[in-house]
């Protein structure tokens, strides 16, 4: 009897870890079988954000927004062994309306914190998520800190940094929102509202675009010349949106101003305003009338001056709102970009401005410097620390150039051998931090190199995800030429894989001329 004791313990053994390892086997099967369904695209609804501008390489017919960055569920449970301890946050949230915001709010969040709530409304309605603050630290991939919205099982986007992401408008009754740090810098974090819409009344904040399925787009994406919506109704009516708005001015002097001045300017407004004159010449702005929705840091109606033909933040002289008249602006060399925004708030007056164009090798300054409130001072009491006007606009006005940044190589493997070498970043167009980070968003391209028009294809997207930098530091759009191009050979290619064609391609410069914009 002792022997067959003994044998029945290793028996039941034996059963035990057979069991754990079949448990395991049928853990790891499940992974790989909802990590291929993500990456077969089976959850096709949108992403929002503000970079991946042209997501082409995703399979599905549907065009995603700029910054849709799925994610893999698995890949959460994979990293929990490494988040603990954790701080005390999430939980199930039932009722029709709630809020909830990030662990300390508004203190920084604390690092290895992983926070899920679950968010159910009652059958047959919807949630309306808003981020009504928003600060967490990360970058364009998201790949520390970040939050993550599941309304499928298997695929999130996600979202990091500064700006808040549009309003989220679910398609079933239940949302699971997660929050994840590191281990190293926090930031403020966030707080959020959430409440139960029907269906039929799904809606965006005042400063967003409504589209198709109830997805919220930023102002900055409308009329842009991307198709974001899947209806295409961000880029429906920009003709008359942008009526006389903008353009080449070649002539050596000549004025611009903003749409109806001196009437209140339209709603979402881009205009886009290229000067160019002769070469051993330079340009002198003057604002004559200037009234703008006034914000602290100029992020809603603003004007922003370029002593480039590009808009690379290494050439910004300037940017502008509110009442005060800005002062007058000296080009460096014989181009000047102005660009004025609008969203879908207050308007204002607007502007009206003249340029001048005058030999380089007069004297570039005036001999004194013109306070806010129009008294005078010796220009050698500009921009040397101290309040010399009563407003303080001696130290604030940017009257010399700020100076240009050295352009640097290019370094994505894609982009090589275009025509340029040399690039510059910020990408402020689209919102991408680095080249890093373009060579994450371009990856997906990659895949579309069978295609015979993908040489065209290439050149279109490489000058608009790193664009070629020009010896002042900005850059330059590609051509329209290049766009249409590249439409022409690849429009159908990519309609037989379920792929519209992302871009409207007279948003871009109509010139071939090398200074103003980039073909090869």
């Amino acid at each position: 009897g002792w022997k067959y004791r003994a044998d029945c313990k290793f028996t039941w053994l034996c059963v035990a870890l057979m069991s754990i390892i079949l448990l395991f086997l049928i853990t790891l099967l499940l992974g790989i079988v909802i990590h291929r369904e993500c990456r077969a695209g089976r959850w096709q609804r949108p992403g929002w954000g503000t970079q991946n501008r042209l997501r082409v390489g995703e399979g599905p017919p549907e065009v995603f927004p700029s910054g849709a960055v799925f994610w893999d569920g698995a890949a959460l449970l994979r990293l929990m062994p490494t988040l603990l301890p954790r701080s005390a946050c999430g939980g199930t949230l039932r009722g029709p309306e709630g809020s909830f915001n990030s662990p300390n709010y508004p203190g920084p969040y604390p690092p290895n914190a992983l926070c899920i709530w679950h968010i159910e409304v009652g059958a047959g309605l919807a949630i309306q998520l808003r981020m009504e603050t928003f600060s967490v630290e990360g970058t364009a991939s998201c790949l520390f800190d970040r939050v993550e919205l599941y309304e499928d099982p298997c695929c999130a986007p996600r979202f990091c940094g500064s700006v808040a992401p549009p309003t989220f408008n679910t398609d079933s009754n239940r949302l699971r929102v997660t929050f994840v740090s590191d281990s190293s810098v926090g930031a403020q974090g966030f707080s959020a509202h959430y409440r139960a819409v029907a269906p039929a009344e799904k809606s965006c904040a005042w400063d967003e675009h409504l589209c198709d399925r109830g997805l919220c787009l930023q102002l900055g994406f409308v009329c842009d010349g991307f198709h974001d919506c899947t209806d295409k109704s961000d880029e429906a009516n920009c003709s008359l949106k942008h009526k006389e708005c903008g353009g080449p001015l070649t002539a050596l002097e000549g004025h611009l101003s903003t749409p109806n001045h001196p009437q209140p300017y339209p709603h979402q407004q881009l205009c886009l305003w290229q000067i160019s004159v002769p070469l051993g010449h330079v340009i002198d702005l003057h604002f004559h009338n200037f009234s703008l929705e006034s914000h602290e840091d100029c992020s809603f109606d603003f004007v922003e001056v370029h002593d480039s033909a590009g808009t690379g933040t290494a050439s910004l002289m300037g940017r502008f709102c509110g009442h005060q008249l800005p002062p007058t602006l000296t080009s460096s060399r014989h181009v000047m970009t102005v660009l004025f925004v609008a969203d879908e708030g207050v308007a204002d007056d607007g502007f009206f401005a003249t340029y001048q164009a005058r030999n380089a090798t007069e004297s570039r300054y005036p001999a004194e410097f013109s306070c806010g409130n129009g008294e005078c001072r010796a220009l050698e009491s500009v921009c040397d620390g101290w309040h010399d006007c009563p407003d303080g606009t001696d130290d604030e006005s940017p009257l010399l150039p700020a100076a240009g940044s050295v352009c640097e190589p290019v370094e994505v493997e894609m982009c090589l051998g275009l025509g340029y070498n040399a690039t510059s970043f910020p990408n402020i167009w689209l919102a991408i931090p680095d080249q890093e980070g373009a060579a994450e968003v371009l990856q997906d391209y990659q895949t579309l190199m069978e295609l015979a028009c993908y040489q065209h294809l290439r050149l279109l997207i490489c000058s608009l995800f790193v664009p070629k930098c020009t010896p002042d530091g900005g850059v330059l759009q590609p051509c329209r030429a290049v766009c249409l191009a590249a439409e022409l050979r690849c429009q159908q290619s990519l309609g037989l894989l379920g792929i519209l064609w992302p871009i409207n391609c007279n948003i871009l410069p109509d010139s071939n001329d090398p200074v103003e914009c980039f073909q090869p």
